[in-house]
């Protein structure tokens, strides 16, 4: 029997002023990623699901900044952020 993988979250902030990248400011599995979503939907933040996107972003420490290697796959979530946002 196979069991239920846990399921995972990951927040990005970026401050175009102040950083160079978007980092890692939480992250958790379980009823932590519960909180973490919870959390977004309460502060009205749009939540976009990438699974392998979070597997690797899960695996960069809190308040570090991305690699450039994740450049462009989050560059594509805040361009989809930013059109979300702008719908609401």
């Amino acid at each position: 029997m196979l069991k239920k993988e846990a399921k995972k979250s990951v927040a990005l902030q970026y401050d175009e002023e102040k950083d160079v990248s978007p980092k890692v400011v939480a992250k958790g599995a379980g009823n932590v990623a519960e909180k973490i979503i919870e959390k977004a939907k309460d502060n009205e933040i749009p939540i976009y699901e990438d699974k392998a996107l979070v597997e690797v972003l899960s695996e960069i420490e809190l308040d570090r900044e991305i690699p450039p290697e994740l450049y462009k796959a989050v560059a594509e979530v805040l361009a989809w952020v930013y059109k979300a946002h702008k719908s609401i």
